[in-house]
């Protein structure tokens, strides 16, 4: 495999890992990672650092997406309960902002296997906005 050196300027980790680009709506927000065998782990499955990854951004844009102005959400903790090993295939993150407060919001996101529909993941997460 050639190299192809590091990812264009500004697109960074994300298109790294492969994560698409998207946004969110009303607080809520939906990203599909396709994982394949560069996403897995020595035992074969997704890595558990792929799918929180997943689960950052795809809370992250729902928090951006109420928002006003150049806002930027920042987290400050994510908890993630790994329920099914992750497969080569489809993940399907999608997330809510579950209570905006002044400072802080809490996001919660499950992420699914599409070919399966088993979730393999749920998480909750506090945000604020820098």
């Amino acid at each position: 495999m050639a190299d192809t050196g590091p990812p264009a300027p500004g697109a960074g980790f994300n298109e790294m890992v492969g994560i698409p680009d998207g946004e969110g709506a009303d607080g809520a927000a939906t990203l599909t990672l396709a994982t394949e065998e560069g996403h897995l782990n020595p035992a074969g499955t997704v890595h558990g650092g792929a799918i929180a990854t997943l689960i950052d951004v795809v809370m992250g844009r729902a928090v951006a997406s109420v928002f006003e102005g150049d806002e930027r959400p920042v987290t400050i903790e994510i908890k993630v309960n790994f329920l099914e090993a992750g497969q080569v295939g489809e993940l399907v993150a999608e997330s809510r902002v579950s209570r905006r407060g002044r400072r802080f919001m809490v996001v919660h996101a499950d992420v699914t296997q599409r070919e399966t529909g088993e979730t393999v993941a749920e998480a909750i997460g506090t945000f604020t906005r820098a």
